[in-house]
C-alpha cells in the first residue's frame, strides 16, 4: 500500500508548520486512505491554522470543464470561513495579497505525468510568488499514475514555455510532483524553499492500480487511469480538428471526426505495428465541444500493455495517418490556446516546430521518436540529481 504525502503528514505533522498560517492550494483528488480532504485534515486537525485555500485549474472541485475556462475566487469556505483564491482565472500566481499572513505554502495537487497537464505548471507560478514573498512551499508528494509508462515525445524548447509547459523536459516525464518541485527549484527557481513530504511505498515503474489508493478525477475528462495512459500524446488532439473524444464517457481514448472512415483509418494505424495497445471501432456524436451533436467515424485505444506502449509515438502514428488518409480535410488549429495568442497551439503541445513540420513532411513515427530519445541526455542527468524513488 503505497501512502501519499497527505497520509504521511496525517501521520507525522511536520513540526516546522505546528502552528502556523498556513494556505494550501488542493483540489477534489488532495484526499488522503480515509477519503478525508486535505482542507478538512488542516482545518479540523488543529495542528496548523488553515488561513487560505487556492484552487488550480478546472476549479476547488473539478467544476469547469475546458481549457481557458476560467473560474473566480469563491465566497469564503461554508464550514471553515476561509477565503478561497482561484489559481486559473484573473490570476494564475498567487499574488501578495493572496499570501498576505501566510507562514507556509502547502501544495496537494495530483499530477497525472504529462507535460501539458497544467497543475505542474501552477506548482512553479507558486514557488516563484512563494519567493516574492518570503515563505516556503511544502508538497505532499503522490504518485505518477503512469510510471510504468515509459518517458516518449518531445522536449521543450524554451522558447515555447507557456502555462502547458514551462521546463525543458518530455511531454510523458515519468516523474512526480515532488520530484518535479525539486526539478523546477534546481534549473528555474533556485530561490525557493521547497520541501517535499515523500510517499511511501511507491515504486517509480508502477501504475496507479499497483498503489492501492482511491482513483479521484484529477479533472473532468480524466475520469480513468486508462485516459491518463494515453493523454501525453492523445492531448495533441485538442491543437487539431480530430475530435479528442471530449463530449463522450471515454475522453483521449476515443478519437475520430465526421470525415474519418474508421475501418479505413484503422487499416493505415495497423501499419506502424505500434507495441502495447489495438484499435478498434468506435463511432461516436459528442455532446459538446468539436463536432458536438455529429458523428464521428471513431476509433478507440486500447492499451495491452502499459510498459511496451509509447502514447506520444501512438499519436504520432494517429496523426500521421490523417494527414495521409485525410489531408484535405484535417486541420492544425490556430491560436489561441491557454493563453497564447501567437504561437500554433500544436507546436506550444509539442515543444517546438519540429512535430508539426515532421508530420506534413510524411516522417514515419519511429523515426519522430528515434529523434526525441536523442534529445534526453541533458533532461535525464538533471532529473537524476533531484530523483527521490531510485527503484
Amino acid at each position: 500500500m503505497t501512502k501519499s504525502g497527505l497520509d504521511k503528514l496525517v501521520a507525522d505533522f511536520p513540526k516546522q508548520l505546528v502552528g502556523k498560517r498556513v494556505g494550501v492550494v488542493c483540489h477534489a483528488a488532495s484526499i488522503d486512505l480515509a477519503y478525508r480532504h486535505v482542507i478538512d485534515v488542516l482545518a479540523e486537525d488543529g495542528k496548523c491554522r488553515l488561513s487560505a485555500i487556492f484552487g488550480p485549474q478546472h476549479g476547488l472541485f473539478g467544476q469547469t470543464q475546458d481549457n481557458m475556462i476560467e473560474w473566480e475566487g469563491e465566497a469564503p469556505h461554508p464550514v471553515y470561513n476561509v477565503p478561497i483564491y482561484s489559481l486559473y482565472g484573473e490570476h494564475r500566481k498567487p499574488t501578495g495579497k493572496m499570501l498576505d499572513g501566510l507562514e507556509a505554502l502547502i501544495f496537494d495537487v495530483q499530477d497525472v505525468g504529462a507535460r501539458p497537464y497544467t497543475y505542474v505548471w501552477t506548482l512553479k507560478h507558486c514557488m516563484e510568488a512563494c519567493v516574492e514573498a518570503g515563505i516556503p512551499v511544502w508538497v505532499l508528494d503522490r504518485p505518477n499514475p503512469i510510471g510504468a509508462v515509459g518517458i516518449d515525445g518531445p522536449m521543450l524548447s524554451e522558447d515555447y514555455f507557456s502555462f502547458v509547459g514551462g521546463a525543458d523536459i518530455p511531454l510523458c516525464h515519468g516523474m512526480t510532483m515532488g520530484e518535479m518541485g525539486l526539478f523546477i527549484k534546481k534549473l528555474y527557481v533556485p530561490d525557493s524553499d521547497i520541501n517535499v513530504i515523500w510517499m511511501d511505498g511507491w515504486r517509480r515503474r508502477s501504475l496507479w492500480t499497483d498503489t492501492g489508493l482511491p482513483w479521484v478525477l484529477p479533472s473532468p475528462n480524466m475520469p480513468t487511469l486508462d485516459t491518463a495512459i494515453v493523454y501525453p500524446g492523445q492531448v495533441l488532439l485538442e491543437a487539431t480538428n480530430l475530435s479528442e473524444g471530449r463530449g463522450t464517457t471515454r475522453p483521449f481514448e476515443l478519437f475520430g471526426a465526421p470525415f474519418i472512415n474508421a475501418p479505413e483509418y484503422i487499416a493505415e494505424l495497423q501499419k506502424s505495428n505500434l507495441p502495447g495497445c489495438l484499435f478498434r471501432e468506435h463511432n461516436f456524436i459528442p455532446t459538446f465541444h468539436k463536432w458536438a451533436g455529429q458523428f464521428c467515424g471513431g476509433v478507440q485505444i486500447h492499451v495491452t500493455d502499459p510498459k511496451t506502449f509509447r502514447p506520444v509515438q501512438v499519436t504520432a502514428a494517429i496523426l500521421g495517418a490523417a494527414i495521409k488518409l485525410y489531408g484535405d480535410q484535417f486541420e492544425f488549429k490556430d491560436p489561441p490556446y491557454e493563453y497564447e495568442y501567437d504561437k500554433m497551439p500544436f507546436d506550444i503541445l509539442t515543444g517546438s516546430t519540429d512535430m508539426r513540420s515532421a508530420l506534413l513532411a510524411g516522417e514515419s513515427d519511429g523515426a519522430m521518436r528515434e529523434k526525441w530519445e536523442k534529445n534526453y541526455a541533458a533532461w535525464k542527468e538533471a532529473f537524476g540529481a533531484v530523483a527521490y524513488y531510485k527503484n
